[in-house]
């Protein structure tokens, strides 16, 4: 309970969450620049304030529209910047010492003003910072906002995030197409009742638009409540057009062409070894930024992860070996701050035996999430009871909290059995008595002492209570990311950690065809509700439509198989100062002193 009470304070001070998303991304792998491609960058001994840390291995993209992982996003967001960004708030996280809360401030632009319209829309107009410069030392304008947030919901563009602007007038025209009408002005429907489509629009028609280079001006075909946070969110980053058009598949592989207008700029990237950024003389805020340089080392062995640290080559650490986490908890080397986001099993919906949502259910509710979080991950995660974790906003409260229980969390022997019982009749419900005739099936997860071990214990409670066969399959990163993205699995390992403070950042991957929808789901009902979610402002119609639509794809389909709900843990060295964050996983390290 105090947890619970923890993450909703913690939600609540943020002002709305920001990105992280779902530790996933979705494009074709990005080869790392060559050494000969690697600007000048300060030696580590020249006097200078060079911070080395950890958060990932080498990630898939560092395209801000493309990227959609936690990892990338922390990277992204040191190197590009919003209309709006997080600062740091001087208000401590949780009371940790040396993580302070991230709150939403102005960016690129300076102010906004908001009017709703007679015809129900509502126009954003941004007025853009005075001075602000690519790292190239030309001038950011409002051009460069409007050509990017066309590429990002320009449908060739692929980005799994196109759908972060989807409120934006024009984005359903450009994505989901203009259907047919017949001459009453019904939409006309395919065989398999799909609206037939026209046309689709073209990307200039989106509700955005420049009328001189200090104005942003964005149409949204509703007041969505959360639309500020998606000025910060790193889909929404500005990218040149001129370098992106000139090559659209290698810029962010070169330096020289990687040009942003964050607080620092790209200087070096070494494959699977490390990135290197450094201040960007441009920068507006330039005389208050913090290291001279930030090094993100790839690394994915937890070993090497704390030996690094404990060497005092890295100064920032996430990961570590399991068996040493209640060690140093103990010792109050390692923090544990809020993290709104979901820990769970991704069945692929469309392979048997898993297009069986009673096979779905049987396998959910073999899981022994208590035991997992009590002697694997060890740091305080909660049990799961539905997808959207506690800690995110609903009607008056907590989303969680007011949409209740899919089944009860297995927090003693007899509640396991309990369960168990119930699994193992639908199992048969199913065609496998007993696990009788049941196929070997496969888990699949990425590199990772933390993983393996969850996946060895998943491995151990579905053969033991159900009486079938799993075997677990690993994989690196980007690898992992790309197989699980096109469905060539059986049951995955997953996450998901909230875009912002509404429950739909959990809710809306899962429309059929959407980019981050791994599961491979689709239901129309659980669409329809969605769509209603989506295109009404009124609080309570949004709510129970949300609701209504989390009933469907874990109380009827039961499309996923939630196992907790995070807790953050990180390492930081103790001479660092002035780190902050946000409870999705999100560190900024711009402003750290030392």
């Amino acid at each position: 309970m105090k947890k619970i009470v923890s993450l909703a304070l913690a939600s609540t001070m943020v002002l709305g969450l920001l990105a992280g998303c779902g530790e996933k991304t979705a494009t074709t792998p990005t080869p790392a620049p060559t050494e000969s491609q690697a600007v000048e960058t300060p030696a580590a001994n020249d006097g200078l304030f060079n911070l080395n840390i950890n958060i990932a291995s080498e990630p898939q993209t560092i395209d801000p529209a493309l990227n959609s992982a936690v990892d990338g996003a922390i990277m992204t967001g040191h190197l590009f910047e919003g209309l709006y960004r997080w600062a740091d708030s001087g208000e401590l996280v949780d009371g940790v010492q040396d993580c302070n809360l991230a709150e939403l401030v102005p960016g690129q632009a300076e102010s906004y003003e908001k009017v709703a319209n007679e015809d129900g829309t509502v126009t954003y107009t941004f007025k853009l910072r005075d001075g602000i410069k690519w790292s190239d030392g030309k001038p950011v304008t409002a051009g460069d906002f409007v050509y990017s947030w066309r590429r990002l919901a320009t449908p060739e563009t692929a980005a799994d995030y196109c759908y972060m602007i989807d409120m934006v007038k024009g984005y359903a025209e450009i994505n989901g197409g203009i259907p047919e009408t017949d001459a009453e002005g019904k939409v006309v429907l395919d065989e398999d009742g799909n609206p037939v489509i026209k046309e689709y629009a073209d990307p200039t028609t989106l509700g955005v638009e420049a009328p001189d280079d200090s104005t942003f001006v964005v149409t949204l075909t509703y007041d969505c409540p959360y639309f500020l946070e998606i000025c910060a969110f790193p889909a929404t980053f500005p990218v040149r057009e001129d370098v992106v058009s000139a090559d659209p598949d290698g810029w962010t592989h070169n330096v020289e062409t990687y040009l942003s207008n964050g607080a620092y700029t790209l200087t070096q990237w070494d494959h699977n070894s490390q990135i290197i950024m450094a201040k960007n003389e441009n920068y507006y805020d330039y005389d208050k930024l913090g290291p001279d340089t930030i090094t993100f080392k790839l690394m994915d062995d937890n070993n090497a992860m704390l030996t690094g640290f404990n060497s005092g080559e890295l100064d920032f650490i996430e990961d570590m070996p399991v068996d040493e986490i209640p060690a140093l908890l103990s010792s109050g080397d390692l923090r544990i701050v809020p993290y709104i986001g979901t820990y769970y099993v991704c069945y692929n919906v469309e392979k048997a035996p898993f297009n069986d949502p009673k096979v779905r259910q049987a396998f959910t509710l073999a899981i022994d999430a208590q035991y997992i979080v009590e002697n694997v991950t060890q740091t305080g995660q909660v049990p799961a009871s539905g997808f959207v974790p506690s800690g995110v906003a609903g009607k008056d409260g907590d989303f969680r909290a007011e949409g209740g229980d899919y089944w009860t969390p297995a927090t003693d022997d007899e509640q396991y059995a309990k369960n168990v019982e119930q699994a193992k009749q639908l199992l048969a419900e199913a065609g496998y008595p007993d696990g009788k005739g049941f196929p070997t099936v496969t888990y699949l997860y990425n590199t990772s002492d933390n993983h393996k071990k969850i996946g060895e214990a998943l491995q151990q409670q579905w053969q033991t209570a159900l009486g079938v066969e799993v075997k677990l399959e690993n994989q690196e990163w980007a690898a992992f990311l790309e197989t699980r993205k096109n469905g060539n699995y059986q049951i995955a390992r997953n996450g998901w950690i909230a875009d912002y403070n509404d429950p739909i950042s959990f809710l809306d991957m899962w429309l059929t065809g959407g980019g981050n929808n791994d599961a491979q789901y689709s239901n129309p009902e659980y669409d329809a509700a969605i769509n209603e979610a989506k295109s009404t402002a009124d609080p309570e119609a949004r709510m129970t439509a949300m609701h209504r639509a989390e009933d469907i794809i874990m109380g009827q389909d039961w499309a996923l198989g939630p196992i907790y709900f995070y807790t953050q843990k990180y390492m930081l060295n103790s001479d660092v100062k002035g780190m902050y964050y946000t409870p999705l996983g999100y560190f900024f390290f711009d402003r750290c002193t030392k």
